[in-house]
């Protein structure tokens, strides 16, 4: 009875007051229960430990997957200007809420999906309710699922200034698949570190260890790769990272 009373005193005044790794933010009330538990620092510590260690005023950070918000705010404290995209209507809803909320005015958000091309796609969550943060191209026959705006990658680049760029961020649910080659001559030639979520367990058994290996292959380019959120999870190919959803850190 508690909870529901504080759920309501919150979306009666508009915003609930809450932390990111420690740094204050008016956020959105309908999602309460998650920013509670980001404020504890049980969500994902070593992605904030991330943007602290790359992220800097004089460079900028490309977020590809934003969801409702907690790296693209943060993010925001942290870099020069941010880049980012999120595909999911009501998860860009919350977003959109959530930079106005705190009146940042260096985020560029867009209400697309990163593709191979300009188009159209279907989508639908993973974990059944749209805005769950589980939304994937990869889900097109999932229930309640939507038509999204996929933007070319070559054409996104292509208008603005990405040369600022240290860091970018992908976690699209198993699209990264199908989304990162369009992606690699530009990283081969920016080298910005690439903090990548993998969702191995999303594809069919028969084909992760090929298109895991697929991945590591493009990327080897990279000097440095580091595994967090996944004990074990060492390399691309690992039993880990096959069927669980580690993230990792290209570097150099």
């Amino acid at each position: 009875m508690l909870t529901r009373a504080r759920k309501m005193m919150y979306r009666a005044r508009g915003f609930y007051d809450g932390t990111l790794a420690g740094e204050p933010f008016r956020l959105d009330p309908y999602h309460s229960k998650f920013w509670r538990k980001a404020a504890a620092g049980t969500w994902e510590p070593e992605t904030f430990a991330v943007l602290d260690r790359v992220l800097d005023a004089q460079h900028d950070y490309l977020d590809i997957g934003a969801w409702i918000g907690p790296t693209v705010l943060y993010g925001a404290r942290k870099a020069r200007h941010v880049w980012c995209f999120e595909p999911d209507p009501e998860a860009f809803r919350a977003l959109a809420w959530n930079i106005a909320l705190n009146d940042i005015t260096n985020v560029s958000a867009f209400a697309a999906a990163i593709s191979q091309r300009v188009g159209v796609a279907r989508m639908a969550s993973f974990g059944g309710e749209p805005g769950d943060s589980m939304t994937s191209l990869l889900n097109a026959d999932g229930a309640r699922g939507t038509d999204v705006l996929t933007i070319g990658w070559e054409d996104f680049a292509g208008s603005v200034d990405l040369s600022g760029v240290s860091l970018v961020k992908m976690d699209i649910e198993g699209a990264e698949f199908d989304v990162l080659p369009a992606l690699l001559p530009w990283l081969r030639a920016q080298r910005p570190a690439l903090y990548l979520s993998t969702h191995a367990p999303f594809l069919a058994p028969d084909v992760r260890a090929a298109r895991m290996a697929a991945l590591a292959e493009m990327l080897a380019f990279y000097d440095h790769c580091e595994s967090s959120g996944t004990e074990g999870a060492n390399t691309l190919t690992s039993d880990a990272a096959l069927t669980r959803f580690p993230t990792f850190l290209f570097t150099g």
